[in-house]
């Protein structure tokens, strides 16, 4: 049975675009007395809270993390004790590996009521106002969404690199800058053709918005020829080509 304590709403911030929040997700913003924000959540978001809203920065950024998985954890169940209304806004969509489900069984086990309010995930948006879309009738019919801080050798296993390499059409992968080498190895290595194309689209649906375009073989030459930074969505199939035609976006060069 749920306590009659505060209650908890997991609010996916949108890929960077404040525009691109949902309107539940604006209202959540509005009503809470706590908001707990990522790295990734548009800080311009913030300005819809109330005035004696309280925030809290639970940002992570590549290798370095200001505040520990288990004190945010620790963070959002006390505030909701007191009684508060919390906020936990997270870069894109909550449930699309931003780790919604450890934080939401904690609030579970303490009887906290909570709810979860989806988000647009930027391994589609991204790729959208990259003018990419990551299904096409007539190109690609299947699309999965990885995270990249798993692509080495050893924690995916053969049968999943195979299933990702000859049985889906659109892969994006998420956080999978740094080991950006050891995908395409891999998806080539499992039966990929080594031509196919990849876009890397670094701070999707921003004003900082850039898309390079190279293939699986050649990508680590033109990541070195043109620098591009985290975050950053990596998309591989067919379905890349479809910029040449459909980029709408205007981008930093």
């Amino acid at each position: 049975m749920k306590t009659n304590k505060g209650i908890v709403f997991f609010v996916g911030a949108g890929p960077g675009d404040p525009d691109l929040i949902t309107v539940k997700g604006l209202k959540c913003i509005q009503v809470a007395d706590v908001i707990v924000y990522d790295r990734l959540a548009n800080p311009e978001l913030l300005n819809a809270a109330r005035k004696d809203a309280e925030f809290i920065y639970c940002g992570k950024q590549p290798n370095h993390h200001s505040i520990q998985q288990e004190q945010i954890n620790e963070i959002i169940v006390s505030k909701a004790l007191e009684g508060k209304t919390v906020t936990r806004l997270k870069g894109g969509d909550p449930c699309v590996f931003g780790r919604v489900g450890e934080e939401a069984e904690k609030l579970d086990q303490q009887g906290i009521c909570f709810e979860i309010v989806p988000g647009i995930t930027a391994g589609i948006a991204a790729p959208a106002y990259a003018g990419i879309p990551v299904t096409h009738r007539n190109v690609a019919s299947t699309f999965a969404m990885v995270t990249g801080h798993l692509c080495n050798d050893n924690t995916i296993s053969p049968d999943k690199w195979k299933a990702l390499a000859t049985g889906i059409d659109t892969v994006a992968f998420y956080m999978g800058m740094g080991n950006i080498s050891n995908i395409c190895n891999q998806l080539i290595h499992y039966g990929r053709n080594p031509d196919t194309p990849v876009a890397i689209v670094s701070w999707g649906t921003t004003e900082d918005q850039r898309t390079i375009i190279s293939s699986l073989n050649t990508i680590e030459k033109t990541l070195q020829e043109q620098h591009i930074s985290s975050p950053a969505i990596i998309l591989v199939g067919e379905v890349v080509h479809l910029r040449e035609r459909l980029s709408w976006f205007a981008e930093n060069s």
